[in-house]
């Protein structure tokens, strides 16, 4: 009996049941709204609006996408913000993907005034919807009203690129001013949108982000842990609950695999940390807790993967107390597949997380990972048997740990045997995206 697959079709079952489906078709081309459709099957296309696509800190949304279409999906993107490289120091499938984006932004104060008049004249009601609703957001706070004028022009430029393309729903990863972009054209041009829910900002300022109204007004919403779906519970009415569902995120377990055991160059301990060097991350704590495992005589080399604001200061305190630690800056993703060719410990000391992708990637590479007890993260590592838990702040019980895994390989070797079945049986990146299409498919089929 096929269990995985028997869930699967379980989940995307009851969400038909629970989801409450309108019957769509095409955009009307005087009203710019959504009308019927006719029984015809249309084919599978879909919209995904990223903040920033291609970027070398999520380069989960670039999987995801590619994994989509290898699935059987039609999917197109668009990007509010340019990718934050120059095409000359990207991959080349990311350049790909850079070419087929369509950016937001780059249109252009000369494009959006086109847009907004030629929507004024032929779309008032269009107009009049997203400014309405904009406004509404701002509660008419002045500040606020600026915002959420750009925010208007920017629905407005999105809405227009959904309608050229054909578009009718609309998929948006992440809560912040990116959905809060994808919700305005929605109500402006009357088509469907869905969420995937990451976390942690948009929990801690559940006004600023317009989280509840988000939640709210989606048509379906994708929590990445139970974590993420509990924060959305406590502010959502219980009526709104049955849109959430969990799908976790993924890597591919064919690129991440066991590094070969005379890879590394050298005899010296390396311990691996990839994320932005910002104070979320948790980076000071983690060398403060290196310093005490200097001071105790312990010898071992801490390799930062990264960029940041907190670089300089990181770098000063490590020279200071004598930690041998090497700052990459940001890295793609397949040097960062190498540089944990040679890692021996996985440490991330985050006060502030989704669920990290980053010890996704360690723990499919058998790497013994350290982490803190919080949000999505116990939820991927249980403590003790697929790697080890800390409290967040913590640097006595981050030592502790580090320390305890210098000193016995065997347990090294055991977290991390234990800690590569776990990715592939929850954290793998073609099952949990052949769920993702079934909840296109499914649940999203009336207004593809």
């Amino acid at each position: 009996m096929d269990t995985k697959n028997d869930n699967s079709k379980l989940l995307v079952e009851g969400w038909k049941m629970s989801l409450n489906m309108e019957q769509y078709t095409g955009l009307d081309p005087d009203a710019g709204v959504l009308k019927a459709k006719s029984s015809a099957a249309s084919p599978q296309r879909i919209a995904y609006l990223l903040s920033r696509f291609p970027a070398v800190s999520h380069t989960f949304f670039l999987n995801e996408v590619r994994e989509l279409r290898r699935q059987g999906l039609s999917v197109e993107t668009a990007s509010i913000n340019q990718p934050d490289r120059s095409r000359s120091s990207m991959p080349a499938v990311e350049v790909e993907e850079s070419r087929k984006t369509y950016y937001i932004k780059s249109a252009g104060a000369a494009r959006v005034a086109m847009i907004a008049a030629k929507t004024v004249l032929l779309r008032p009601g269009v107009f009049v919807r997203g400014l309405a609703n904009a406004l509404r957001l701002s509660r008419w706070d002045l500040n606020a009203i600026v915002f959420a004028l750009f925010y208007f022009a920017e629905a407005l430029v999105l809405g227009d690129w959904m309608r050229s393309r054909s578009h009718r729903h609309l998929h948006i990863h992440f809560c912040g001013p990116v959905a809060t972009v994808g919700m305005i054209a929605a109500k402006a041009w009357g088509f469907t949108y869905s969420l995937t829910v990451h976390g942690p900002d948009e929990f801690y300022d559940v006004e600023k982000f317009y989280l509840r109204q988000k939640v709210e007004n989606a048509k379906f919403i994708l929590c990445i842990s139970d974590f993420c779906r509990s924060q959305l519970m406590r502010i959502a009415a219980p009526e709104h609950w049955n849109k959430m569902r969990v799908i976790r995120l993924g890597i591919a377990p064919d690129v991440f695999v066991p590094a070969r055991k005379n890879s590394k160059l050298e005899d010296v301990l390396e311990i691996l940390c990839v994320g932005r060097l910002v104070p979320s991350k948790g980076h000071l704590i983690l060398l403060r807790a290196c310093a005490d495992l200097v001071a105790k005589g312990y010898l071992f080399r801490v390799r930062l993967v990264g960029a940041g604001a907190d670089r300089k200061h990181l770098e000063v305190f490590a020279k200071q107390v004598g930690i041998a630690a090497i700052f990459e800056g940001a890295k793609s993703h397949d040097e960062i597949r190498q540089l944990l060719d040679h890692a021996d410990i996985f440490a991330l000391a985050s006060f502030a997380e989704g669920v990290p992708v980053a010890l996704m990637e360690a723990m499919a590479m058998e790497i013994p990972c350290v982490s803190t007890s919080i949000a999505g993260i116990p939820e991927l590592i249980r403590d003790g048997f697929d790697g080890l838990l800390v409290p967040a702040s913590s640097v006595e019980a981050l030592a502790s740990a580090i320390e305890r895994l210098i000193e016995d390989p065997l347990l090294r070797r055991s977290l991390g045997a234990s800690g590569r079945k776990r990715v592939l049986a929850l954290y793998n990146l073609p099952q949990n995206v052949a769920l993702l299409a079934q909840v296109f498919r499914m649940l999203a089929a009336d207004s593809l």
